[in-house]
């Protein structure tokens, strides 16, 4: 899993990927499907004590395929300028490896939810109304990083360093 970058000078710093982390609404989450063919779907997501939540159906392909295995990669795209005329795009972003479960602690589930709506809904009224009718229908997977690294493009990186 932890294969050092080809191109290391574009890694992004630990705190660039936690900030592309914070300030994005959604990534994909890779999971091992049905006989072993991947399956990546794209969710919303919120990162609070240095685990990621996602919130989903309590039953179909992604709640299957976790229960079949807990390993996850789940990728978010910060950047993605095409530049034609230099037959390039300018990227950035984040790859976080690690182990998904689905939460079953009430309190855990609800101050996952928690997280999600101050995320996406944080000044809404009927915020708590919503979490509680949330909490007996929905499933919320935790993902525990193992590894997270970060990658742009070359032309970004003599940018950001002047």
């Amino acid at each position: 899993m932890n294969r050092p970058m080809r191109r290391h000078r574009q890694a992004l710093p630990a705190e660039e990927c936690q900030s592309i982390l914070a300030r994005n609404t959604h990534g994909v989450l890779a999971t091992v499907g049905n006989d072993g063919y991947p399956y990546a779907v794209p969710l919303s997501y919120a990162v609070a004590g240095g685990k990621i939540y996602f919130h989903s159906a309590v039953v179909g392909h992604k709640i299957d395929a976790l229960r079949a295995c807990d390993k996850v990669c789940f990728t978010v795209v910060d950047a993605d300028e095409v530049v034609a005329e230099k037959f390039t795009t300018y990227y950035r972003s984040v790859i976080v490896f690690g182990r998904a479960r689905i939460l079953t602690d009430p309190a855990d589930l609800r101050s996952a939810l928690e997280a999600l709506a101050d995320k996406y809904s944080p000044n809404a009224n009927g915020r708590e109304k919503e979490i509680e009718g949330a909490l007996s229908r929905v499933a919320v997977i935790e993902l525990t990083p193992d590894s997270i690294t970060g990658k742009e493009a070359i032309e970004l990186v003599h940018k950001r360093n002047g």
